[in-house]
């Protein structure tokens, strides 16, 4: 099995963790931007072209799956990815957990880029799926560049910027970028006194999971391969994937 992976940076990490850990078999590939990154500040045209530049890429290597695993990506170019690519490869989009964090009880705090903040997609994920849950929006500038090049002051600013927006007392807290699942521990440290009984709600182990029911019929088994695709060149993982532990585990690094 071959199932590869679409961001424009390292956000596609937990998913690809998650892959590799509910199926150590499977042959991977990530299909990354760092021509085109950040994506977030660029028009919704923009972000649809450089999404399916990097789908195509990924396309190439021919896999029985592909993980839109970018929240930007999944709201402005899903369907125009679908489109080029569905039936022969499915793709599956990333979406805000907010529906089991609304079933969880209690009120719901939403972390995502400014792009996705406030954005018609989010609003009706959460007019559809929140039910009577209170729902609060928290725009988290430059998080997501920062979890990119692992640059841990402007990740602290970051987290504790958003942490002040955050309502003391949310019982949930919905990861709106897939970027904010690498530091985690981190966010989880920033609201602890203000909110002690947080539950986070991530979206990589579901997608995966969904990856894995929609693939094309099993091919034979893989070996656990990678294959990294950099703007449509193959390389390396970047270094800064090395500083969280699912860049590590892909390589089979321990620590």
């Amino acid at each position: 099995m071959k199932i590869a992976l679409m961001d424009s940076g390292i956000g596609l990490l937990p998913a690809a963790a998650a892959l590799r850990a509910l199926r150590p078999d499977a042959d991977l590939v990530v299909s990354q931007d760092p021509d085109g990154m950040p994506w977030g500040p660029r028009t919704p045209e923009d972000i649809t072209a450089h999404a399916l530049a990097v789908a195509r890429a990924a396309a190439e290597q021919k896999p029985d799956a592909l993980v839109v695993a970018c929240n930007t990506a999944s709201v402005h170019a899903l369907e125009a990815i679908r489109a080029e690519l569905e039936p022969d490869i499915p793709v599956i989009g990333t979406v805000p957990a907010i529906k089991p964090a609304a079933a969880s009880g209690g009120s719901v705090a939403i972390w995502a880029t400014p792009a996705t903040t406030g954005s018609a997609y989010q609003r009706g994920l959460i007019r559809d799926f929140a039910g009577g849950a209170e729902v609060t929006e928290i725009p988290c500038p430059g998080l997501a560049d920062a979890v990119e090049y692992a640059r841990p002051d402007e990740i602290a600013t970051s987290v504790a910027a958003a942490a002040a927006l955050t309502p003391e007392g949310t019982r949930a807290l919905v990861l709106g970028c897939t970027h904010y699942e690498l530091v985690a521990a981190e966010i989880r440290a920033a609201l602890a006194d203000a909110c002690p009984d947080l539950v986070f709600f991530g979206s990589a182990r579901a997608v995966a999971e969904q990856a894995l029911r929609r693939a094309r019929p099993l091919r034979e088994r893989g070996e656990g391969s990678l294959t990294v695709l950099r703007s449509g060149r193959e390389e390396a993982l970047p270094a800064a994937a090395l500083a969280y532990p699912e860049g590590r585990g892909l390589l089979g690094l321990s620590g």
